[in-house]
């Protein structure tokens, strides 16, 4: 069997407690997969710890126990393989938008000509609606919409092995957030490139996903199961709303939210190995011939 492009084994963050006392466990015991070119979302409330593992696997931050590994290799910082689309945008206030994407291509590929790396630039921001000199414009001069646009065109012009979106689309109103899904959906199916997103909107991960990591509230959280979204792409939103299986995953990662991911959390609730349980659901939405209608399996 061959191994996982993305390996998160045993992973766990602590922080000390003042004045000697009993440390302070966001998580712990966290173990997933990701395999090349897969779309992956993670949910959980507040405080469980998804932007710290984030952080973690784009080696900004370190875990107090246990290992990424990416591509064979143990994840050690930053590095240029792995790309970052944060909620603030991040750009460059003093440089147009074309030139935010620009410094970063040459960075990435510092032995390009100036002509391979504009046009690398170009392409990248026309594919998220970036053009007719609106490339020319500085931050200031953009819409939250459309400064977001840039960040992810920034992003995927790397071309990195692995993107990193910590929500995205946060700070952005739902009309405008739907347009950006669409065009990170019409990028990504372009690139191949392996996501992993963190996410508070369950509709967006169902829209977007692979596979929905689902997170136990913290201290002590954990990712107890993973959501196969199984619905055909390329995705619409009008298409998925009638699929049958839409809302029973739907029902399924809320009922999650609002009440599993509290009776699951708490200290050794999982072994320390333990992987997140897989849940599927038929294309029909329905059980296999003589199974229950939401049926489980370990990955």
């Amino acid at each position: 069997m061959s191994k996982s492009f993305l390996s998160v084994e045993g992973l766990a963050k602590r922080f000390p407690a003042p004045k000697g006392g009993k440390p302070l466990t966001v998580f712990e015991h966290v173990n997933f997969t990701v395999e090349k070119g897969e779309f992956v979302c993670i949910i959980g409330h507040s405080g469980c710890g998804k932007s710290t593992i984030l952080n973690v696997l784009a080696g900004l931050d370190e875990a107090s126990e246990g290992a990424v590994i990416m591509g064979g290799r143990e994840v050690k910082g930053p590095s240029l393989d792995r790309g970052v689309v944060f909620q603030n945008y991040s750009l460059l206030p003093w440089l147009s938008a074309l030139k935010n994407v620009t410094f970063a291509v040459r960075a990435r590929h510092p032995d390009w000509r100036r002509e391979k790396v504009t046009a690398h630039a170009y392409r990248h921001l026309e594919m998220v609606g970036i053009s007719d000199g609106a490339e020319h414009r500085k931050p200031s001069q953009l819409s939250g919409g459309m400064r977001q646009r840039v960040s992810i065109a920034r992003a995927f012009a790397t071309q990195p092995e692995l993107l990193l979106l910590d929500e995205p689309f946060g700070a952005l109103d739902a009309l405008t957030r739907g347009v950006i899904q669409d065009e990170l959906l019409k990028v990504w199916g372009e690139t191949h490139q392996t996501v992993f997103m963190i996410t508070h909107d369950v509709d967006e991960a169902i829209y977007l996903a692979d596979r929905i990591l689902l997170m136990t509230n913290g201290p002590f959280a954990q990712v107890a199961e993973s959501v196969e979204i199984s619905l055909p792409r390329p995705r619409s939103r009008d298409a998925i709303v009638e699929d049958p299986r839409y809302y029973r995953i739907r029902n399924h990662l809320v009922h999650f939210l609002a009440r599993r991911s509290k009776e699951m959390s708490g200290e050794r609730r999982r072994e320390p190995g333990a992987r997140p349980t897989t849940v599927r659901f038929d294309a029909e939405g329905e059980p296999p011939a003589g199974g229950p209608r939401l049926y489980a399996v370990n990955d």
